[in-house]
C-alpha cells in the first residue's frame, strides 16, 4: 500500500454542505473507502487549506481517481501528494550507498 497526504480546500458548495450537516464529511469518507482507499487520519485546518487527509491506497492510480472524483463532485479541491515513510527512504538510501558510482 502507498501513502498520500491530501490537502483539501472546500468549495462554496462544500462549506455549505458542512455547515448544514457537519456529519456530511464522514459520508464522503465512506465513499472514499468504496473507491479503494482508506483515510488513516483527518484534521481540520486553519489557513489556506480546510482539511488534511492521510490516505492509504493501493497505488497512484487509485489516489488519482480519488482526487478526480472528489473534484468532480464539486465540494472539494484536493491536492494529493505521495508520501514515503521515512524508514523506507532511509533503507533505500542505505542500499544505494553500497552501490559504487
Amino acid at each position: 500500500m502507498a501513502y498520500y497526504l491530501q490537502l483539501v480546500v472546500l468549495t462554496d458548495q462544500g462549506r455549505k454542505n458542512f455547515e448544514e450537516n457537519p456529519e456530511w464529511i464522514k459520508e464522503v469518507n465512506k465513499d472514499i473507502e468504496l473507491m479503494g482507499a482508506k483515510i488513516l487520519t483527518q484534521y481540520a485546518l486553519l489557513g489556506q487549506y480546510d482539511l488534511v487527509n492521510i490516505i492509504e491506497a493501493p497505488g497512484d492510480e487509485v489516489a488519482a481517481k480519488l482526487a478526480i472524483k472528489l473534484s468532480a463532485a464539486g465540494a472539494f479541491q484536493p491536492m494529493t501528494l505521495a508520501a514515503i515513510p521515512l524508514e523506507s527512504l532511509i533503507d533505500s538510501l542505505k542500499k544505494g550507498a553500497q552501490t559504487p558510482w
